[in-house]
Order: structure tokens, then sequence, then C-alpha cells
């Protein structure tokens, strides 16, 4: 007797229209026809059809499917395989962008809270690179350190701002002419700029100690959008950079022996948000 293609739509789940482009297509050809000439399917093309429906699920395409049902003991078992492989890597993919769309969200959330023209006015030329926040996001996510200081510079009101760009304008004025007068990386006069930079860390975002200092310094070194929450462009100098870096190592050698002795399982992680202004 059979069935008919609407009983059939009923209990799988799929629409009359897919019964029939899979009756066109040769995936799917009813065994029987009524006397009227409609379509009746027997067990055997129910069980066909189960599986053209569970390689669909799997995500293969119709001609891909035809050719494993064609000849299943030669095609299945492989094809299958590399469909795990390109379904893990998938689930990889989406799990990384759904991390990423987690933490742009809280970027968002601990962001500033002001108009344009504020936001010009307090930061000036520094901006914000949501793609850095969002890898420093997804680097540091369980960094105590930067949870830290996420929700401290959350926290910052208009006039702190002021007063922490203010302060960060101070010292990189400071920056740029020990640069260009030459100073040395390692004399004291880096050293001190260095070790302003990171008690102004400490004092608005989070405790930094030399060796989370080292690793800021590294990311500024490596990283354009890293300094470029530190120094804009526009003041920006050739080597600038990895002279800062080498500054900052510097200062945390001359630190270490005092804040530091013996320590050597520190745990702290560098903040990078807390780089906005320095």
């Amino acid at each position: 007797m059979g069935y008919t293609v609407g009983q059939v739509s009923a209990f799988a789940g799929v629409t009359v229209r897919t019964l029939h482009h899979y009756d066109k297509a040769g995936l799917l050809s009813p065994g029987e026809r009524s006397r009227a000439g409609y379509r009746r399917y027997d067990d055997a093309d129910l069980a066909r059809l189960q599986q053209i429906l569970f390689y669909r699920e799997l995500g293969f395409a119709l001609e891909e499917i035809a050719e494993i049902l064609a000849d299943p003991q030669a095609n299945a078992l492989e094809q299958l395989r590399i469909r795990q492989r390109q379904l893990s890597e998938e689930i990889g993919r989406l799990q990384r962008l759904a991390e990423v769309a987690e933490r742009a969200i809280e970027v968002q959330q601990t962001g500033v809270s002001l108009t344009p023209e504020e936001r010009f006015e307090v930061f000036g030329e520094i901006s914000f690179d949501l793609s850095y926040a969002v890898d420093a996001q997804l680097k540091w996510r369980d960094s105590e350190g930067h949870r830290e200081a996420m929700a401290r510079a959350g926290a910052h009101t208009r006039e702190d701002w002021r007063r922490l760009m203010a302060e960060a304008a101070t010292w990189r004025a400071e920056l740029l002419a020990v640069h260009a007068d030459g100073e040395p990386a390692d004399g004291r006069r880096a050293m001190d700029v260095a070790e302003q930079h990171r008690l102004h860390v400490t004092r608005w975002f989070t405790p930094c100690p030399p060796r989370m200092h080292r690793r800021i310094a590294d990311d500024f070194a490596s990283d354009p959008r890293a300094f470029a929450l530190l120094v804009p462009p526009s003041q920006q100098r050739p080597g600038l950079a990895a002279y800062l870096a080498r500054a900052v190592h510097a200062n945390a050698s001359r630190h270490t022996p005092v804040e530091e002795p013996l320590r050597r399982n520190t745990d702290e992680d560098p903040d990078r948000h807390g780089r906005i202004a320095r």
C-alpha cells in the first residue's frame, strides 16, 4: 500500500516540496505509484530518506549524499571522517566567535560613558581599538588583575579620566624628551620614566609588579595597537616602543631584588585595558 507524500512529510518533518525535489534529483524516487499516478513510499524508501536526512543534518550537499548512497560501503566511512573533522573545526571557530562576542559586550559595558564631544575632550588623539581590547579580553580572561582593571576602568568618572589623561600626557612628554635627548634605555632617567608608568598603572588600574610591567612593555613593542593607546601615532618616533620596553626591563631588574625576592610562581597578568593612557 505504501505511504503518500503527505504522510511521509508529516512524520519525517520535511516539506512536500523537499520530497518532490529529492525525487527530481534522483535522490529519493518512490518505489510505487498509485493508480492515479501519486507517489507511494515503501519501507525501503523511508529507510533511504532517514539516511538522507542524517547526512543533511551533518551538512552534506545533496550531490555528496548521492555519491555515498550509491556505494555506501566505499564512501560512507571516509566521508563521515572528513565531515567530523570539518564539524570539529567549525565548532572551534564558533566557540571563538562566541567568546569574542562576549568579550566585546564586556568591553562596551565597561567603556567610558561620554558623549563624542566629551570623549574627544578627555582622550584627544588616543583612540580605542576594539579589536585589540577584545584580543586582550580573550587572552587574559582568567586574570584577576585584568578583571580588577576592567572594573576600575568602568568605575572611573569623567573627572577621573581627565586627571588620568593629564597625568599620562605629562608622562608622555617626559618619555619623548628622554628619547630625543639620546638617554640610554638602561640609564637612570629612562628607568625613572618607566617607573612612573608602572606607578600610573597601579594608581589607576591594577597593582603592577615589575614582572607584569615587563610583559606590558613587551606588548607595546610587539603590537602597534597597544602602543597607540599609550602614544598616539602623531607623537611616535622610530624605535620609541622598543626603547620604552628596554627601559621597563631595566627598571624591573632594578626593583626586582626588593619587590620580588625569590618569587618564581607569580601569576599576575598584564592589564591590557589599563594601557589606555599611561
